[in-house]
């Protein structure tokens, strides 16, 4: 079994950044894209920007590209979510996600808060 861990959320000014990590751990398997989703309160959880695997191809949320990069460390199979001119409206719960069949988010980590101060 694959188990995601997210790690670097915590509470910032608008403004500033955070880099956020989602470290994979456990039996090894194919894995064909990583993803980070957010879920504010009262709202539905919503994608964020993903990843491909092997390819490193890229998709980000239309509200936050420019401002938020993916990366991954294949060697370290971790990825990681680089979040600069963080604004408010970014406040929620930041979840990791992988993907064991193409379009399919079917392992999720547990989530990690992120809180952005006007």
């Amino acid at each position: 079994q694959v188990q995601l861990v997210e790690s670097g959320g915590g509470l910032v000014q608008a403004g500033g950044s955070l880099r956020l990590s989602c470290q994979a751990s456990g039996r090894a398997v194919t894995i064909y894209r990583v993803g980070w989703y957010r879920q504010a309160p009262g709202k539905e959880r919503e994608f964020v920007a993903d990843i491909s695997w092997s390819g490193g191809s890229t998709n980000y949320k239309d509200s936050v590209e420019g401002r938020f990069t993916i990366s991954r460390d294949n060697a370290k199979n971790t990825v990681y979510l680089q979040m600069n001119s963080l604004k408010p409206e970014d406040t929620a719960v930041y979840y990791c996600a992988a993907q064991r069949r193409p379009g399919v988010y079917d392992i999720w980590g547990q989530g990690t808060q992120v809180t952005v101060s006007s």
